[in-house]
């Protein structure tokens, strides 16, 4: 079924079926724009050693220079033509996390462009967990960069209508494959320096990376503006919504509530608040997984809705919750 809205119509979307992925692949080879899905979110693709392909992207979504991509491959053996070694952890993580929603950051082999490491001497490399993701990487034969498919520090897209709402006449072809499952970004693990860092909290928790390759270090600081990111999603603002979104302790949402007379919805997870007074809520639900897998749809929805101000519980603590609480704190950065 093709999720995509009629109603906003420049850019074409197809259902995932195998010639709408073939047609995409031709896009993509003539140095074309395709969005697609991942486990995680919509991915604007382009061929990632393509320069003038990927530079695409980058007008596309407004992306700053010094903001790297993530090339999307369809297997170890693809992963490991990208880079200038491939250490032994690197094939540990790739065994038991690949396809799925891990990305390494590993020195770069010489032929990587340099618009997509954005400078840097290492790329960062995913294999996705989703048939059409990894369909189209193969149909195309390279790998593709591909970040999230919206303007740049908006609200990435957990569905084929959110890419089109965001992005219009500037995507040759979105691919709809449905509501992705994750919700969230990859976890980003940088492997090119000791100790091993997370770059980026995501559905794989570090215990869980921890576990094969030993202790990692979790940066959690933000990235001043115009500094070259060793990673996507270091900016001190991402993720963000239209409306003015506030992180603030449970007992604290209702008080907040009544200040100002703008449109607000309040956000909790797994119970609603009592004794609202008929305000409007909305419920995450209460455990993490789901709260991640439904954290975008909300926020898509709420801005459609002409929301002026979102108040939302502060996630709970706990390794499970990290990558919420990561991208809620950057949504709620001031602009």
């Amino acid at each position: 079924m093709n999720s995509c809205s009629p109603d906003v119509p420049p850019s074409r979307c197809l259902p995932a079926t195998e010639p709408s992925i073939a047609e995409a692949a031709a896009v993509l080879r003539s140095g074309g724009l395709v969005a697609f899905p991942t486990e995680t979110v919509y991915g604007l693709g382009a061929d990632g050693l393509n320069p003038e392909a990927v530079a695409r992207i980058y007008t596309a979504k407004g992306r700053p220079s010094n903001n790297p991509l993530i090339l999307h491959v369809a297997d170890i053996d693809g992963a490991r033509a990208l880079v200038a070694s491939w250490p032994p952890e690197a094939q540990v993580l790739a065994e038991r996390f690949w396809p799925g929603p891990l990305t390494m950051v590993l020195a770069a082999a010489p032929h990587i462009p340099e618009i997509v490491r954005a400078g840097n001497p290492t790329v960062a490399l995913r294999c996705p967990a989703h048939p059409v993701a990894l369909a189209l990487i193969r149909a195309t034969g390279r790998p593709l960069a591909a970040p999230s498919a919206n303007r740049s520090q908006g609200i990435s897209p957990s569905r084929a209508e959110h890419v089109v709402k965001s992005l219009g006449s500037r995507v040759d072809l979105v691919l709809d494959g449905g509501p992705t499952k994750a919700g969230v970004e990859s976890t980003i693990l940088d492997l090119s320096r000791r100790p091993f860092r997370v770059l980026r909290p995501g559905p794989l928790a570090p215990s869980l990376l921890e576990a094969l390759v030993g202790p990692i270090e979790v940066w959690s600081g933000a990235v001043a503006d115009g500094t070259v990111q060793a990673a996507p999603g270091m900016a001190s603002r991402h993720y963000a919504p239209k409306a003015h979104l506030e992180l603030l302790p449970r007992p604290s949402l209702l008080a907040r509530s009544q200040e100002g007379g703008n449109r607000v919805v309040l956000v909790t997870f797994g119970t609603p608040l009592p004794g609202s007074g008929g305000g409007e809520q909305r419920l995450l639900p209460g455990n993490a997984e789901g709260a991640m897998a439904a954290l975008y749809a909300l926020l898509h929805d709420l801005d459609a809705a002409g929301v002026d101000r979102i108040l939302m519980e502060i996630p709970p603590d706990g390794e499970a919750w990290m990558a919420l609480r990561d991208r809620l704190r950057r949504a709620a950065a001031k602009a």
